[in-house]
C-alpha cells in the first residue's frame, strides 16, 4: 500500500472528502427494493391483482396510484412488518425502498407529515405577506422585495406539498427548482436590504443592483440547465443550496450584529437569532432515522422547524421597515 508521502495536504484533504462522500453514498443506498423477498412479493401481487381489472379506491386513483404502485407500497410494509417481527431482532429491520423510508400514507399522501408541515410553512408565508401589506406603506421601496420573498416562499411550499403527496419525477423537479429559486432569492434580496441597493444615490447603487440582478438570474438559469440538461445530481443540488444559504446567513448575521450595536434594540438582533435557529433545525436533516409511527421522519421535522423562524422573520422585516421609515422622517 502506498503511503501519503508526496501527496500535498490540499490533495490529501480532497481525497479524504471524496472517500467520505463515496462511503456516505454507498451506506445510504436503498437496500429494500433489492431484497429478494420484496421483489418476489411485488411480482406475485402484480400477477394476482393487476391482470384482472382490480380497481383502487377513488381517492387513491385521484392521486394517480395504480395497481403496480399499490403493490410496491403494500409489499414495502409486508416486508417491513416481517423484518421487525423477526426474532432475534435484526440490526436494521427497517430499510429504505427507492431512496425513501416505508411511510404509512394517509388519504393517499405518501409522506403525510411532510405535507402537513409544508402547509404550515405555506400559511406562515401567507401570514407574513399580509403583515407586509398591512404594516409597510406602499411607498416604501423595499416593500416589493419583501412581497416577492413571500411569493417565492408560497411557490416553494406548494411544490413541496405536491412532491411529498406523490413522488413523481415531475413533482420532484418542481420541488427542487422552486426551493432553489426561493433560496437564491433570499441571497438576492439580502444585499439589497443590507447595502440598500434600492436607493438611487450614490450613482453606483442602481448599476450594482442591475448587475446583481443579472448575475442572480444567470446563476439560476445555469443551475436549472445543469440539472435538466446535464446531470440530475443530488449532491450538487444540495451543495449549491448550502453554499447560497450559508452566504446569506453570514450576511444577515453580520448585519444583525452591526445594527444591534448601533440601535441597542433587541429586535435588531433577531436576524442573527433566526439564523441560529435555522442552522440548528437544519441539523435534523443529518438524523436520517426510520419514521416514527411510520410517518414522522427527520425531513418532516426539518420542515416543522422552519415554521417559527418564518413567522419571526416577517415580524423583523416589519420592525426594520418601520425603523427605517422613522429615521427618514427624522432626517427630513
Amino acid at each position: 500500500m502506498q503511503s501519503w508521502r508526496g501527496v500535498t495536504p490540499r490533495l490529501r484533504s480532497i481525497l479524504l472528502v471524496a472517500l467520505f462522500v463515496l462511503l456516505f453514498q454507498v451506506s445510504n443506498a436503498s437496500t429494500g427494493d433489492q431484497l429478494p423477498e420484496f421483489k418476489n412479493c411485488v411480482k406475485i401481487c402484480k400477477k394476482v391483482n393487476c391482470n384482472n381489472g382490480h380497481k383502487l379506491p377513488l381517492h387513491l386513483r385521484l392521486l394517480l396510484w395504480d395497481c403496480p404502485s399499490q403493490c410496491d407500497y403494500t409489499c414495502q410494509h409486508i416486508i417491513t412488518d416481517q423484518r421487525t417481527a423477526q426474532r432475534p431482532t435484526m440490526a436494521d429491520p427497517i430499510v429504505q425502498y427507492h431512496g425513501k423510508w416505508p411511510f404509512r400514507r394517509v388519504l393517499g399522501m405518501q409522506e403525510p407529515f411532510s405535507v402537513l408541515f409544508s402547509l404550515l410553512n405555506l400559511l406562515a408565508h401567507q401570514y407574513g405577506l399580509n403583515r407586509v401589506r398591512e404594516a409597510i406603506p406602499a411607498r416604501y421601496p423595499l416593500r416589493r422585495y419583501y412581497l416577492a420573498f413571500g411569493y417565492f416562499g408560497l411557490a416553494s411550499w406548494v411544490f413541496s406539498m405536491l412532491f411529498h403527496t406523490r413522488d413523481f419525477d415531475a413533482t420532484e423537479k418542481l420541488d427542487y427548482f422552486a426551493a432553489g429559486a426561493s433560496v437564491l432569492y433570499g441571497l438576492y434580496y439580502a444585499p439589497v436590504r443590507i447595502f440598500r441597493l434600492d436607493e438611487r444615490s450614490p450613482r453606483w447603487k442602481p448599476a450594482a443592483l442591475r448587475w446583481w440582478t443579472i448575475l442572480c438570474v444567470a446563476l439560476y438559469v445555469a443551475h436549472i440547465s445543469y440539472l435538466t440538461l446535464w446531470s440530475w445530481d443530488y449532491t450538487y443540488n444540495m451543495a449549491a443550496n448550502v453554499v447560497v444559504g450559508t452566504i446569506q446567513n453570514l450576511l444577515w448575521s453580520w448585519f444583525s450584529i452591526t445594527r444591534y450595536r448601533r440601535l441597542k434594540k433587541p429586535w435588531a438582533a433577531w436576524p442573527g437569532l433566526i439564523v441560529a435557529w435555522i442552522v440548528m433545525a437544519m441539523g435534523l436533516e443529518l438524523l436520517d432515522f426510520p419514521p416514527l409511527g411510520g410517518m414522522v421522519d427527520a425531513h418532516s421535522l426539518w420542515h416543522l422547524g422552519t415554521v417559527g423562524p418564518t413567522l419571526w422573520w416577517y415580524n423583523f422585516l416589519v420592525r426594520d421597515a418601520r425603523q427605517d421609515i422613522h429615521g427618514q422622517r427624522l432626517k427630513a
